[in-house]
């Protein structure tokens, strides 16, 4: 195939956006499809996930990683397939995680690639359940939480795919799981997962709910919300509790400081009167020691049937953008990623 007598499109950041993302922040632009040059591969989009720090990366907060640039290229994970190769590392024809963006097209550095084998597991739990949300729960729960048998683990958003892992990877452990979701639908996906307590956030008493779901307290709180979650968490949180902390999902959307007068001396208080370890974390710095493990025992678990997953996939790229926002708020049930091509 002639590369360069065909083209692609890809989102690309046209302003920083002011709350919730709109089309007018985006330019779909289209481009001759290229030509793979030494080293590298050019990949057809099969699969594009959809993740919350991409909202980060619309904004020029610093951050972790560097935002993306005006007129830049949105950033993110695919499953997509090889169609051009000037690399030993992966042959035309493979499918392959990398980091294509929202585009439909993409060329990459081969080395980088992991080669996916579809026939073993579905190829898009590369992108969820053994990809990055995976894997932050993984090294999240494990590195820094520390559940041991007997104790109660809490995660909100927990019928994400970080927030669902965590549960049952405590469950694995021989924790006690709270799941805390938003809604009677997702309340009922917790039961799915396995979940020993299922609590919705929006009712009228969520401070109770967790009294009675945890009445010996909570040890370990995986924090990837925020807000009145995290209010209501944290006086249940035990002596020497740990809160590892991936994300702050209720506020990506905000324009203003969201901690109320006051929390954060609370919060420094509870922490001191009760040892508390809170820690934030991204998951690339757990890569090198722990992801090889993480693929082992997670794949393990997915065909064992030990940890289930949920997926939603939007079809066409067109909806990339109304997916992304229905993600942030909310409105998906599990892993979001949009199918690109077939």
């Amino acid at each position: 195939m002639d590369h360069m007598t065909e083209t692609y499109r890809s989102y690309r950041l046209a302003a920083r956006p002011q709350g919730a993302p709109t089309a007018d922040d985006f330019d779909i632009v289209s481009k001759p499809i290229p030509t793979p040059r030494e080293g590298q591969a050019v990949l057809r989009t099969l699969y594009l996930s959809l993740d919350p720090y991409m909202r980060g990366r619309m904004d020029d907060a610093k951050s972790y990683a560097p935002p993306v640039e005006i007129g830049g290229l949105m950033v993110g994970a695919t499953v997509s397939e090889v169609v051009a190769t000037e690399s030993d590392a992966v042959a035309v024809g493979d499918v392959v995680l990398g980091y294509g963006g929202w585009a439909e097209y993409s060329v990459e550095d081969a080395a980088g690639l992991r080669v996916l084998n579809p026939d073993e597991v579905p190829m898009t739990t590369a992108l969820g359940v053994l990809g990055m949300p995976g894997f932050t729960a993984y090294a999240g729960l494990l590195a820094i939480g520390k559940p041991q048998e007997g104790e109660t683990v809490a995660v909100a958003a927990a019928t994400g795919p970080v927030g669902s892992a965590v549960g049952q990877i405590a469950k694995i452990k021989g924790a006690k799981a709270i799941g805390i979701a938003g809604g009677e639908k997702k309340v009922a996906l917790l039961k799915e997962f396995g979940f020993d307590e299922a609590l919705d956030h929006r009712g009228d008493d969520l401070r109770g709910a967790l009294k009675a779901a945890a009445p010996d307290g909570i040890d370990v709180y995986f924090e990837n919300v925020g807000g009145p979650v995290w209010q209501a968490v944290l006086p249940r949180l035990n002596l020497y509790g740990r809160v590892p902390v991936c994300g702050m999902v209720a506020n990506y959307n905000g324009t203003a400081e969201f901690a109320p007068a006051g929390s954060m001396e609370k919060v420094m208080r509870m922490s001191l009167t009760k040892s508390l370890t809170i820690r934030g974390f991204i998951q690339s710095e757990f890569v090198e020691a722990m992801h090889d493990d993480f693929l082992r025992d997670m794949t393990a678990w997915v065909k064992s049937g030990d940890v289930k997953y949920q997926e939603e996939v939007v079809d066409g790229f067109d909806n990339v953008l109304d997916a992304f926002n229905a993600m942030l708020e909310g409105t998906n049930f599990g892993k979001t990623v949009v199918k690109i091509g077939e």
